[in-house]
């Protein structure tokens, strides 16, 4: 067992829990029973009980508190940073609580539209932060804090561990009203990530953040994963620059190859990234970076700027270090012809 030095521990969690917030989501009582009607009773089974609003969960202006997750304030004027998916809902309306109690309104500055990141502002003066790390400089078997504030209801939890995996991908769906998606380059922590501490930060025992809590696999004991803190570091640089988190877009869809997709379809390369539609998808999406560099279906795109595309290294992953604007040089076979190819980056919308 891995023996910590209890005052470092107390210490970094005094000084890094009064930036951390709650976040608390409330929608109308009409749009509630509205989604009740239309999304949940046609799921239920025949002579299932009426669902109701208990009226002492709506308050005097006829919001209903729905849902909620942590954040964490990165700037004394009040920059919050938690998970997109606690602040998707464009249609409801969220209030920061501090971990003193005070209220806030929230204004919702970004959402970063590929990975599990927003950004919101509340109007406070001289606010306390956490110090933002490096999340590239982490290594295996380090201390890390999960701290979050969720509600009001778990407040001030805190979970201990350390960090037990870099770079992993899990497949996750942070919006419900969205299809899964694959999260890559993510840390795994045996420190226990639950809905107190969720959209909370990871923090080493500098008290730096290193990461936004984000995601638990069920079923599975002491694995948790965190958004590395270095995807903040870009989407606060963008908000700053352009009001706004500006992603980049290739636009196209693609398995990546391996040694069994070669041999199954007869492919001249166990590497790459095979262009591909799915069902009622284009392969390459029109007027897209792809497109206009004329990418086809059934194109092997076998490297990214020199470097193979892999199951470890996939197009995705390429996209992580690149910006609107930039170009790739792609090597593309296309059937039994090799060719170059330069596609630049759109901003996805």
């Amino acid at each position: 067992m891995i023996k910590h030095d209890e005052s470092v521990v107390v210490s970094t969690i005094k000084n890094v829990m009064p930036a951390v917030v709650s976040i608390v989501i409330s929608k109308s009582l009409k749009d509630v029973e509205h989604e009740i009607a239309t999304h949940v009773l046609p799921e239920l089974p025949l002579g299932a009980p009426p669902i109701k609003i208990p009226e002492e969960d709506v308050d005097k202006r006829g919001m209903v508190r729905v849902g909620g997750g942590s954040g964490f304030l990165v700037e004394k004027n009040g920059i919050i940073v938690t998970n997109k998916h606690v602040v998707v809902d464009k249609d409801a309306e969220y209030t920061v609580i501090m971990s003193d109690g005070k209220k806030f309104p929230v204004e919702i500055l970004a959402r970063d539209p590929i990975d599990d990141v927003a950004i919101i502002k509340i109007p406070i003066k001289d606010a306390p932060v956490v110090k933002l790390g490096d999340s590239s400089k982490i290594e295996l078997g380090q201390s890390v804090l999960a701290i979050g504030n969720a509600l009001g209801i778990f407040k001030n939890t805190v979970s201990l561990g350390i960090i037990s995996g870099l770079s992993r991908a899990i497949a996750a769906q942070p919006d419900p009203k969205e299809p899964a998606l694959e999260m890559r380059g993510l840390i795994q922590t045996d420190a226990a990530i639950n809905p107190g501490n969720s959209g909370g930060p990871l923090v080493n025992m500098h008290g730096e953040a290193i990461g936004i809590n984000a995601a638990i696999v069920f079923g599975a004991q002491n694995m948790g994963f965190s958004i590395p803190i270095n995807t903040v570091h870009r989407d606060l640089d963008d908000v700053r620059k352009f009001g706004k988190v500006r992603r980049p877009l290739l636009g196209l869809r693609y398995l990546t190859v391996d040694e069994n997709l070669k041999d199954k379809l007869g492919l001249l390369f166990d590497y790459g990234a095979l262009v591909v539609g799915g069902h009622n998808n284009d392969p390459v999406i029109p007027d897209s970076p792809a497109d206009r560099a004329g990418i086809q279906l059934k194109d092997l795109i076998l490297e990214c700027n020199g470097e193979k595309i892999t199951k470890e290294k996939t197009i995705q992953d390429f996209l992580e270090d690149c910006a609107v604007g930039d170009v790739l040089d792609l090597k593309v076979q296309r059937g039994k012809k090799g060719m170059s190819v330069k596609v630049t980056l759109a901003e996805r919308r």
